[in-house]
């Protein structure tokens, strides 16, 4: 039997789209305080891209731990950058309002990073980058898109989601659709292939 791929996230949207690219993973969700960490980086000065990494990095450590020997645990992380700050997922809807109305009639980025660790040690690291401008969407449309969302939008940086209803809210988007979903699919498909962990 080949080592298995895990994947450690909660994110129902990766595991699909690790599943209809005919992967099998092994989810092996963790835990981690991630706004603890995301908050000594940036007192630090990291930059968004070094706060994905890390939490990325964090996560498949953390997965690795309980993973099977040779197996290819997949850490993941999105943040979303908006005027030098890093935001975090909204945990309420008035929180997801704020953020809908700071971003509308703006240009912010999301990154995504995802780490590849084996047997406790990182062997390979991306992070994708996605530009995205919003439209300067009423407010009774942000109330209605709420109504009709939350909670499903508590899990997403930004507080929507474009592969459904959440597209509506924008005129422009730059950059990797797989990246805006939270996992830069095609490099790491790539990696994986070139590893021989799936069927080149």
């Amino acid at each position: 039997m080949p080592p298995p791929i895990v994947l450690a996230s909660a994110s129902p949207i990766r595991a699909t789209l690790l599943r209809n690219a005919g992967l099998a993973p092994v989810l092996a969700p963790v835990r981690i305080d991630e706004e603890m960490i995301r908050a000594a980086l940036q007192a630090e000065g990291a930059s968004p891209r070094d706060i994905a990494d890390t939490l990325a990095e964090t996560k498949a450590l953390r997965a690795t731990a309980t993973a099977a020997p040779g197996a290819w645990v997949i850490g993941c992380d999105q943040v979303l950058e908006f005027q030098g700050q890093v935001w975090s997922k909204p945990a309420t809807p008035d929180q997801a309002r704020d953020q809908l109305r700071s971003l509308r009639g703006q240009t912010h980025h999301l990154l995504s990073a995802v780490v590849v660790v084996q047997d406790g040690q990182p062997l390979w690291r991306h992070t994708g980058t996605a530009r995205l401008t919003m439209r300067t969407v009423s407010d009774q449309f942000l109330d209605d898109y709420l109504s009709r969302n939350w909670p499903a939008l508590s899990g997403c940086v930004g507080a929507y989601q474009i592969e459904s209803e959440g597209i509506r809210l924008f005129s422009a988007i730059e950059g990797d659709y797989f990246t805006i979903l939270g996992l830069p699919l095609l490099e790491l498909l790539g990696y994986l292939s070139l590893r021989q962990a799936i069927p080149a």
